[in-house]
């Protein structure tokens, strides 16, 4: 996960929980992601290839941006709004139903948003910081708002909900893209730091920061780190 420029942790994070959360990373690291995780990413990169991975990465992503209009419209940001409707619309026609970025190639660039930031563009804390096996490193805030954010997502309610198949596939293609496409960085965090537990929450904590500052117009918009709630760095 990359850091994101101009914002130095200047405090020490809310982690009133870092022996269970440590304990949960170590289970991780040493356990659920070499044995099961990372060989079935690299199971997937190794059968699928790299054209197709980045047509199904755009078409999953595509489907985000209903979410990411309902949640811009929500942080008082027409723009946003507007944008990713229009991205939508583009891509889900012109895209051939989201497997080519069209808007992207044609200026119109990602700029996706969640239910948690939407929370903290309206004053609530990002509270204790959590570490959850498989999903990764988030916040109380952000946890929750995961959980509101998938519940109530507009293409899962209109597509039947989501217990649907294609929700769950949706969630799954989506998941593996995303370790798949961390892999290389997670592997140099876990050899090259000497505290990796550090680092994944540091990096986690600042650039959630820095969404939900530009939320409220108080900084630069973050690059798209395609980083969603639930599938965030393991």
């Amino acid at each position: 996960m990359a850091i994101a420029a101009g914002y130095e942790e200047v405090r020490a994070p809310s982690d009133p929980l870092a022996p269970v959360n440590r304990l949960l990373f170590g289970l991780n690291a040493k356990v659920l992601d070499p044995f099961i995780v990372r060989p079935l990413v690299r199971g997937y990169r190794a059968v699928t290839p790299a054209v197709v991975r980045k047509g199904l990465r755009n078409a999953v992503g595509n489907l985000r941006e209903p979410a990411t209009a309902a949640n811009a419209l929500l942080q008082a940001r027409p723009s946003v709004a507007a944008k990713a409707t229009g991205r939508f619309l583009i891509n889900s026609t012109v895209g051939a139903a989201g497997l080519f970025d069209v808007a992207g190639n044609g200026g119109i660039s990602r700029e996706p948003t969640d239910f948690g930031q939407t929370l903290g563009r309206w004053g609530v804390g990002e509270g204790p910081y959590l570490y959850l096996p498989v999903v990764g490193p988030t916040t109380l805030r952000d946890g929750l708002g995961s959980l509101v954010g998938y519940a109530a997502d507009p293409v899962s309610q209109v597509t039947g909900g989501v217990d649907t198949d294609f929700a769950q596939v949706r969630a799954i293609v989506r998941g593996v893209d995303a370790r798949s496409e961390a892999d290389s960085l997670l592997t140099s965090v876990m050899s090259d730091s000497t505290d990796p537990y550090a680092t994944v929450r540091g990096a986690y904590l600042q650039n959630r920061a820095a969404a939900v500052a530009a939320a409220r117009g108080e900084a630069e918009n973050l690059p798209d780190f395609d980083e969603p709630p639930l599938e965030e760095m393991n």
